[in-house]
């Protein structure tokens, strides 16, 4: 029994602790913090809440864990004084970061108690260079980042495990341009401590000439500059995890609103003067970005920048001169409202200044910004406040910034659900996100007249890449200039044209006259061969189109060039040929007449092969049969005999109907796709 009555025991206690700060057991020498810090009033340095509530503070070379209620959970000798203005920061996973004597510790709290040392140092400038000042350090649990800035050195980022990933300084040249410190060189540093937009992966700091950069956490190149010395060259940064970066110019008394892509101005207000060059302001998970004023009241502004002020009514000598906290909720604020006996403001031309003595009373509220709801308010003589008052917190010089600590650790008060730092974490990201991923839905009419146009820019533009790949993918380009291959195609074309007009010419005058002379046949054979050659070229070497293999163009020069026959293209689908042959038939017609036969004038005999409707010809295949073709001559006749001679006229159509004209009968048309017609006509001369 008991054994199992220890056994539980021992698991109820282990199922007690927090997730990321446990409550450890206190080890011999913590018994004695009671004693150890007894009356010496040594100052406590700014305070980190935990999420377990506990809160953390160094004091000389110790750091120490408080309960929320002030007593010590334990203590631990570090063997460096650290710095009590620079608070320790939540590293994740049970571990600490701060600064103590220019170095960077980390502390692991699993380890205390054990035999592994709980402290080491993950950043010592080294002997000679301890004398630079860490600005300060920023962590990053997500990409396992710590973020160091050290004076006149530059910023450093290491992994938690210690490597270093990568160092930068405020003059960088990238992309052949010097960026940074552009109005000072030699005097030019980073002079704020650094802090990260959890959700853009993004670090900003600012340089001494008041220049706002924002980093990769991953890479030391910039992504902008901004140059805000036109406000003040000092101020402080709060990234707003919502695509927004807040940023204060506490000597002006402004709040700037950047975008976190471009680092422009989104808006700018006013507020009352603050207490200290390093006030800060708080962004809630709704956006509401809020911050004290020493005129009294709270500052809250909207994403957008509406203002909501708290109390409506201040007291006229009441201040906020401490920074306020965000409630586990992510929602409500703590903030504590100090009323003095006496609050003087002095303005001149430009700032105001405000003189406050000797403290009456502090007030302890807790608000909710977007909804201007009060859930909780207190004086530092209430119940709880004068509970800490007895606790191990009087052996300390505490001040009301402190006590806030412990109030929001407390959560007194407080009746929203509390939710981890991760679930708040996204909650913020997501106002950003949708922020960016918003679509503009106006006019219908002119979306679709923009998409109307988009898609015709986009045909003309498939058109035009179809035609630019088929027209320099011809091997004829490769090794030639375009202009000569074009001054070229045109001057081939105009000499076809010259062409053209000389056959048609010739064709007429060859109808004209009875007989054509040999010097007309030979000079328009000879303009056909020229001009048949000009077309291969226009088709083949000089086209515009695919590069194509041309079988032997169709002959429409003579077959016989001895005695009078000639043949000609028509200008538009039918080729006509005349043949003369001899023939043995005697007549009285004149001596030396010919009658030139065309498709309009057949008047006797004409002959159609083909059957029907099936093709005899096909077009791809009719050269080879028309080259083929030969006509014959009858036997010579002595020279006292009449010779008749048979004038041919072959006409080739390619598609659609073809006409007859039959004397006496009319036109006749036969339907056919592909057909070939001899039509034939005599005509008789004497010859001596």
């Amino acid at each position: 029994m008991p054994a199992t009555f220890f056994l539980i025991f021992f698991l109820f206690m282990v199922a007690s602790q927090s997730t990321w700060f446990p409550n450890y057991p206190h080890y011999p020498h913590l018994f004695s913090a009671q004693e150890r810090f007894r009356n010496r009033g040594d100052r406590l340095s700014k305070p980190l809440i935990g999420e377990s509530g506990r809160i953390y503070a160094c004091s000389e070379d110790m750091l120490l864990a408080f309960e929320n209620n002030g007593s010590i959970a334990w203590f631990l000798p570090l063997g460096f004084e650290c710095n009590v203005s620079k608070a320790p920061v939540h590293g994740g996973r049970g571990k600490i970061y701060l600064i103590a004597e220019n170095r960077v510790l980390r502390i692991n709290i699993m380890k205390i108690g054990t035999s592994e040392p709980a402290v080491q140092v993950l950043f010592d400038p080294g002997p000679g260079q301890r004398g630079d000042e860490i600005v300060g350090i920023a962590v990053s649990t997500l990409c396992s980042s710590v973020i160091i800035n050290v004076k006149n050195r530059g910023l450093f980022s290491y992994l938690m495990r210690g490597q270093l990933l990568w160092s930068v300084g405020p003059v960088i040249d990238q992309y052949g341009y010097r960026q940074g410190c552009w109005k000072n060189v030699s005097d030019c540093y980073f002079a704020s401590a650094p802090v990260i937009d959890q959700c853009e992966a993004s670090v900003y700091i600012s340089n001494t000439e008041g220049e706002l950069y924002s980093l990769s956490i991953r890479s030391p190149e910039f992504k902008w500059i901004q140059d805000l010395s036109s406000f003040d060259k000092l101020y402080t940064i709060t990234p707003g995890n919502n695509g927004i970066l807040y940023v204060t110019v506490p000597v002006k008394s402004l709040i700037l609103a950047l975008d976190v892509s471009s680092g422009n101005v989104l808006w700018q207000t006013s507020i009352g003067q603050l207490s200290s060059a390093e006030s800060s302001p708080v962004v809630d998970s709704y956006g509401w970005v809020t911050i004290g004023s020493l005129d009294g009241f709270l500052y809250s502004f909207s994403p957008t920048g509406t203002l909501k002020k708290f109390p409506k009514a201040a007291v006229l000598d009441s201040v906020i001169q401490f920074s306020i906290f965000l409630d586990c909720s992510g929602y409500a604020v703590y903030f504590c409202q100090t009323e003095m006996e006496e609050k003087v403001i002095h303005m001149n031309d430009q700032f105001a200044h405000v003189s406050a003595m000797k403290p009456k009373s502090s007030i302890f509220t807790l608000i909710v910004p977007s909804t201007g709801k009060i859930y909780w308010s207190e004086s530092n003589h209430g119940p709880f406040l004068s509970s800490l008052s007895q606790s191990d917190l009087q052996n300390f010089v505490v001040d009301e910034g402190m006590l806030l600590a412990f109030v929001t650790a407390s959560k007194i008060g407080n009746q929203l659900s509390c939710r981890s730092k991760a679930l708040k974490l996204a909650s913020s990201c997501s106002q950003g996100t949708r922020k960016r991923q918003s679509v503009y839905t106006g006019n219908r009419s002119s979306i679709f007249l923009f998409l109307l146009l988009e898609s015709i820019i986009l045909v003309v533009l498939a058109v035009v890449v179809r035609f630019c790949c088929v027209f320099w993918r011809k091997k004829k380009l490769q090794d030639q200039d375009l202009g000569r291959f074009l001054e070229k195609r045109r001057s081939l074309q105009l000499k076809k044209k010259a062409f053209d007009r000389t056959i048609t010419e010739l064709e007429h005058k060859a109808t004209e006259e009875a007989v054509a002379t040999e010097e007309t046949k030979e000079e328009l054979g000879k303009l056909v061969r020229e001009r048949q050659g000009i077309e291969r070229k226009l088709s083949t070497t000089y086209s515009l189109g695919r590069d194509e293999r041309v079988s032997n163009p169709k002959s429409v020069l003579p077959l016989y060039t001895g005695r009078p026959s000639y043949s000609f293209q028509r200008a538009k689908k039918g080729s006509v040929t005349i043949f003369y042959t001899l023939s043995n038939t005697s007549s009285e017609g004149s001596s030396g007449e010919r009658e030139y036969v065309s498709d309009s004038e057949v008047e006797e005999e004409h002959v159609v092969k083909g059957k029907g409707k099936a093709a005899i010809e096909d077009e791809s295949s009719s050269n080879d049969e028309q080259l083929g073709r030969k006509y014959q001559r009858s036997p010579l006749k002595p020279a006292s005999s009449s010779k008749g001679y048979t004038e041919s006229l072959f006409v080739e159509q390619e598609s659609g109907e073809e006409n007859f004209q039959d004397e006496g009968k009319g036109v006749k048309t036969v339907p056919s796709s592909s057909r070939s017609i001899w039509l034939k006509r005599r005509t008789f001369s004497s010859l001596n």
